[in-house]
């Protein structure tokens, strides 16, 4: 199966990085999301939620908590992506790494993974090349601003 990794420096401490993928109030300002669920520990829930209106929820990321450790590592399974005007897509699995210095820069690492071959799989492929790269440039920017 198919896996998209992308890695990035980040003039932050390793746990701050791991952190805005944990709390909502990051979440929400680096990477759009509106709502979120996530319980960080082995086994909690996670799952992410955009573009929000009346009539629904644009679309949702949502999986478990295979492994959590503060500041270094978040893994999740069984991780689903949901779209209305798309299939169901998962199960994957994702994870997402922050290595270094205790006060920064961290190198963070993100793999996303499971992906399977045609239609739909093949369009939210090539979306996660061209998202995820975008993603962590974003968080770069919300992070070293802080």
């Amino acid at each position: 199966m198919k896996k998209v990794e992308a890695t990035i420096t980040i003039e932050a401490p390793p746990a701050k990085v791991i952190g805005a993928f944990i709390r909502q109030e990051d979440l929400h300002g680096w990477w759009g999301v509106e709502r979120s669920l996530v319980e960080p520990a082995d086994g909690g829930a996670y799952t992410l939620a955009w573009k929000i209106s009346d009539s629904g929820f644009g679309y949702v990321s949502s999986g478990v908590i295979a492994h959590y450790e503060p500041g270094k590592e978040l893994r999740i399974g069984s991780m689903v992506y949901l779209n209305p005007l798309r299939d169901i897509l998962g199960p994957m699995n994702l994870t997402i790494r922050a290595t270094g210095k205790k006060a920064g820069p961290a190198r963070l690492y993100v793999c996303q993974e499971g992906y399977q071959e045609g239609g739909d799989w093949d369009w939210y492929y090539q979306s996660v090349v061209q998202g995820w790269p975008y993603a962590l440039n974003s968080l770069k920017a919300y992070l070293e601003k802080q």
